[in-house]
């Protein structure tokens, strides 16, 4: 048997056995769906969205090759990467993932950065959103805002040392070179090749956005009902098992396996703990690191259509956990006093502002088929 076929039996062992653990405890798993379509609908899509639409706007309206030209010494001395990928790490930093890996294909799709370039950059323009670390966990779950800040020192940290470290990945070979000299020629230059009208440049950025969100919020779901699955079938206890064997303390094996699938359900049951404050942080931090295979499916989706890599993608994941956990650790020991207020999008709101999102697209995608249509008759 080769190993491709191997692969294909496993997996479809595994989803058969899946699938009629789903038929016999149907009543957790669609509770389990609700509380992932609940996540998704009322704080993930209205997070995320407004992020995703202005980077497809800022790609086509030239902006990104613009500001890319203004960051292109930076970013070839530290990361060794062309300009535009500065843009999509800063962009990273600010919507969370996938941003990294949506931006990282779509450069890759027009050809302005190589495959290496491309597995470079996605390895470390992965990071969470800051209103999720600041908001949803340390406001939300740990109930200590105070913590948000050293969680997020910890995370940003240590994805700029993952982007240093990554820089040597694909050996010595060079960097995609600038197409324009200037920052306004690389502008013009990126709206010309673009060409498209500015209300179509809209309607395709609001498309192309909840596409890619409804895709999102699809594997959410689908990971939150996996999970639950895993916990009835007694998987969660297999591996709590081996955990302890290799010496993981008993009450940390829970919060760090479902946080290894679903990061924030993970965050969550870590911020439940009774254990010490301290190693709280630690898990939770590795978990953000990590993000979770829910989010490694999301971004393997997105990079599917290109020829950008996911392994380089997993190891950046492990040593993004490392340098975490590390940085983390380190800044316990040694605090430093913040004042900070927090706010977060309410669930009611976030739910409000997915419908009218929605709404709006519906409206868009039947505009552009009447238009479509109407051109080829």
């Amino acid at each position: 048997m080769n190993r491709v076929s191997w692969k294909t039996s496993f997996a479809a062992v595994t989803v058969t056995l899946l699938t009629a653990s789903l038929l016999f405890f149907s009543s957790n798993g669609l509770n389990a769906a609700r509380v992932g379509m609940d996540m998704w609908w009322k704080t993930v899509f209205p997070s995320l969205l407004p992020f995703f639409i202005l980077t497809e706007l800022l790609l086509g309206l030239g902006v990104v090759a613009f500001f890319g030209s203004l960051t292109e010494k930076v970013m070839r001395v530290l990361f060794r990467l062309p300009g535009p990928a500065g843009v999509a790490w800063i962009l990273s930093l600010a919507s969370g993932f996938p941003t990294g890996a949506k931006l990282a294909a779509r450069l890759r799709a027009d050809n302005t950065i190589t495959q290496i370039e491309a597995e470079r950059l996605l390895a470390f323009a992965h990071s969470s959103n800051p209103l999720f670390i600041l908001g949803a966990i340390a406001s939300g779950f740990l109930q200590d805002p105070d913590t948000g800040f050293l969680l997020a020192a910890a995370h940003y940290m240590a994805a700029f040392f993952v982007g240093i470290t990554m820089r040597f990945y694909g050996g010595q070979t060079p960097v995609s070179p600038s197409v324009s000299t200037g920052a306004i020629e690389s502008f013009f230059l990126a709206r010309k090749e673009d060409g498209r009208a500015f209300g179509t440049l809209i309607a395709d950025a609001v498309i192309s956005s909840v596409q890619t969100l409804m895709l999102v919020g699809g594997f959410i779901v689908f990971f939150s009902v996996m999970t639950e699955l895993l916990k009835i079938n007694g998987i969660f206890s297999a591996v709590s098992f081996l955990f302890l064997k290799a010496g993981v303390d008993i009450s940390m094996t829970a919060p760090l396996i479902t946080g290894l699938i679903e990061l924030t359900a993970g965050a969550k049951q870590a911020s439940s703990m009774n254990g010490d404050s301290a190693d709280i942080l630690l898990i939770i931090s590795f978990m953000l690191a990590f993000s979770g295979f829910s989010v490694h499916a999301q971004v393997a989706s997105i990079i599917s259509e290109t020829d950008i890599r996911y392994g380089p993608f997993f190891f950046a994941r492990i040593l993004h956990s490392i340098y975490a956990v590390i940085i983390t650790f380190l800044l316990i020991k040694k605090p430093t006093a913040t004042v900070v207020s927090v706010s977060a999008i309410p669930p009611e709101k976030g739910m409000m502002m997915t419908v009218l999102c929605l709404a709006i697209t519906s409206i868009l995608l039947t505009f552009q088929y009447k238009n479509s249509r109407h051109k080829r008759n």
